[in-house]
């Protein structure tokens, strides 16, 4: 029998090189993912088989010596998944975050992603991941934006223009291509002009772009609207109050509302809106994992739209899914003048299929290092 076990080592810029840059493809596989996952054709963590993964949080103040103190973003996880299909692949992603990376010129987050044999465990890929959940973030929206925005949207609106929010515009710029104005909102100079050099470099289509003062201002007259920023997660429900604000008047008629990070809505506009979730059982299995009120804890507005259902003010039918609207079970936009929220959580099966797609492309190009595990295994 040969025991041999080699790997793929894809370092970013192999990554790069076997196109994990490609949006167009990635909207493509977040596309075939969110159908395999109505399908069922699909394992996350948990019992429930939908965690959005296992995390470590650090005390505020540790009793122990060298035990990192909890700061804003400071944790490690693990994102396991099973993809079948076209993948038929495992995979987890590894994390550690802490917001005073940045302060030594390094991303909030450091990401890896490892692929596995769905039958044996061994391994088949270990690459870098920044870029790769960099992309698969912004492709879940792209898909929404291509089924849930007005087809002759051209003003969107990015608060928080960090990599969210640029991969987010490259999925927007790929799936409604009447887009030509943008309107910016961030917090600083530094991450505003980068943003705009990637625009006038990536996406030339832009010929307008405002810089703004307020998310008010940004938010009127957008057809998109995303939200991209970096926000707190707590016991205390009074972090919501510190998430940024959208009244209901701001909002353009049949806008397009795209939120794979928070902010803070009026309930009416809420009830009103039509909401889609990218998959109601990651939802719901985080309602099971953190109890009412949810949203402050998982700063995702799909669990706001449970906490609503808790209150009594939505039902559980008004939640669309966007697979459903994908294979026409269900209306997406019924009106030109429809508001929709559409909820991005993040899910390990998106690593799992991009990354899947990127490490067959390296294959087909002969990108990255051979490492061996063994020839024959110690101990079997």
């Amino acid at each position: 029998m040969d025991t041999k076990i080699d790997f793929l080592y894809l370092s970013e810029p192999d990554m790069i090189k076997a196109g994990v840059k490609d949006m167009k493809a990635c909207v493509e596989s977040m596309e075939k993912m969110l159908l395999l996952l109505k399908a069922g054709d699909y394992r996350m963590g948990g019992e429930n088989g939908n965690s959005h993964g296992c995390m470590i949080m650090f005390p505020d103040h540790p009793k122990f010596p060298g035990m990192p103190r909890n700061t804003q973003d400071r944790r490690f996880m693990a994102m396991p998944a099973y993809l079948g299909g076209d993948y038929q692949m495992a995979g987890v992603k590894w994390y550690g975050s802490n917001i005073e990376n940045k302060d030594k010129g390094l991303p909030r987050s450091i990401l890896m992603m490892t692929l596995s044999d769905k039958d044996t465990g061994a391994p088949l890929a270990f690459m870098s991941a920044n870029l790769l959940s960099a992309y698969r973030t912004g492709g879940v929206p792209g898909v929404g934006a291509k089924y849930l925005a007005r087809q002759d949207s051209e003003t969107v609106a990015i608060i928080g223009p960090g990599v969210m929010g640029k991969t987010s515009l490259a999925a927007f710029a790929v799936t409604c291509p009447h887009l030509h104005r943008l309107h910016i909102k961030g917090r600083g100079k530094k991450s505003i002009d980068s943003f705009i050099a990637f625009v006038k470099k990536e996406y030339p289509q832009f010929d307008e772009i405002k810089v703004c003062e307020s998310e008010e201002e940004a938010v009127r007259g957008a057809d998109i609207i995303s939200f991209t920023t970096v926000a707190q997660c707590g016991d205390d429900p009074a972090i919501v109050d510190t998430y940024p604000y959208v009244a209901k008047e701001w909002v353009k008629p049949g806008a397009f509302i795209s939120m794979p990070s928070a902010a803070k809505f009026d309930d009416e506009m809420i009830v009103k809106a039509k909401c889609v979730v990218d998959n109601k059982m990651l939802y719901e299995a985080w309602e099971e994992e953190y109890p009412y009120p949810t949203y402050p804890k998982i700063a995702i507005i799909g669990s706001k739209f449970t906490d609503l259902i808790h209150e009594g003010k939505k039902e559980k039918e008004d939640i669309l899914e966007l697979a459903d609207i994908i294979e026409g079970k269900v209306k997406g936009r019924t009106s030109d003048d429809e508001i929709i929220i559409y909820s991005v959580g993040g899910m390990p099966v998106e690593d799992v299929a991009w990354g899947a797609s990127v490490y067959k492309r390296a294959k087909e190009l002969g990108v990255g290092v051979k490492l061996n595990l063994w020839k024959k295994p110690e101990m079997a």
